[in-house]
């Protein structure tokens, strides 16, 4: 544990920022976990409206930095491809 006050107060900001970028990144998880499961489930109305919300969760996450430009590209990507598929 930290001694210095300073020390003290980086390690409470760092808690809060944990917390924060764990509820984003859950929130993503999920967002992609509900898309995959109505394409497996083959409701594709469902599944577009799932994309555009999965899609706009990896965007926030990607703003807040949490992910990284390029990974939230590819997620994007592997979502549309999926989607795509499914449709074809």
């Amino acid at each position: 544990m930290p001694n210095i006050k300073s020390a003290k107060k980086r390690v409470k900001v760092i808690e809060k920022k944990t917390l924060r970028n764990n509820m984003i990144k859950s929130g993503y998880k999920s967002a992609v976990r509900k898309f995959e499961e109505a394409i497996e489930a083959g409701n594709l109305e469902e599944a577009k409206v799932l994309f555009s919300e999965a899609t706009k969760k990896i965007d926030q996450a990607c703003t807040k930095g949490v992910l990284v430009k390029n990974t939230a590209a590819r997620k994007k990507s592997n979502l549309s491809k999926k989607l795509n598929s499914a449709i074809a």
